[in-house]
């Protein structure tokens, strides 16, 4: 079985460095596309839920309407009744019954009055759920008209970066598959919690990337030597020297070219 190529300490630098360079890129690219994923997935869900009170709306509406014919046809039958009682008043035979009768009137008529005050109820909430109902309405056309300028915008976006975005998501797993998983989860713990995701610098005027405080020479000479990962003290972030950065980027640049 032929014995696995050992990973040098140089070349993990420069995967690390590569992986850099491509999820910097990534973060540039979502940058551009900046918060309207999210004011997109936003609208999206208001007009779900605008939809959905529309929805209860025209259900209530219904069921007032059906509450209305309900009392209507209650009326009806009351006004039946006292037509009947007022036929059978004329045929009493004692004033007992001529009082009797007429309770009965005097309970029908009630109903009807209360039937007709609860239908007045009714059909004022009726127009107060229509009014909410045609403002809804304005509202999730307004929220639409919103969801498809954003969404134009996004797709504008996206023809012009959806090909270099897909390439360099395939290259960045690519490169993280060159990484050991120990090293690729403390670059991603730094990337997270670092200013800008960058969690490989390059030293640039005896400073790493990353901070102010200068390096001491000795320090430099180490990290140049490429014999062992190195981090800053101050900033965290994974130190490489400059020229293996800048052969690093003119790497990728031609990659992505």
């Amino acid at each position: 079985m032929a014995k696995k190529k050992e990973v040098t300490v140089e070349e993990k630098l420069r995967a690390l460095y590569d992986l850099q360079l491509i999820d910097s890129r990534v973060d540039e690219i979502k940058n551009v596309r900046g918060e309207l994923p999210l004011e997109i997935d936003d609208l999206e869900d208001e007009i779900v839920g605008l939809n959905k009170r529309l929805s209860n709306l025209d259900t209530d509406v219904e069921n007032l309407n059906n509450d209305i014919a309900a009392k209507k046809l209650g009326i009806e039958e009351a006004k039946a009744l006292i037509k009947k009682y007022n036929e059978q008043q004329k045929n009493v035979r004692n004033n007992r019954e001529f009082d009797s009768i007429s309770k009965e009137i005097e309970y029908q008529e009630l109903e009807v009055q209360l039937a007709e005050k609860r239908i007045k109820e009714f059909k004022a909430k009726v127009e107060q759920k229509k009014e909410v109902i045609v403002t809804t309405k304005e509202l999730i056309s307004k929220k639409e008209d919103q969801l498809k300028h954003k969404s134009a915008e996004l797709e504008d976006i996206m023809k012009d970066t959806v090909k270099e975005e897909t390439l360099l998501l395939k290259k960045s797993e690519e490169y993280a598959n060159l990484i050991d998983e120990k090293l690729l989860k403390a670059y991603n713990r730094i990337r997270e919690n670092v200013r800008n995701g960058l969690a490989v610098v390059s030293i640039e005027r005896g400073a790493s990337g990353g901070s102010f405080f200068t390096i001491p020479p000795q320090r430099q000479v180490e990290i140049a030597s490429r014999k062992k990962i190195i981090i800053d003290e101050h900033s965290g972030r994974i130190l490489v020297d400059g020229a293996l950065a800048e052969e690093e980027k003119e790497k990728i640049n031609k990659l992505l070219k």
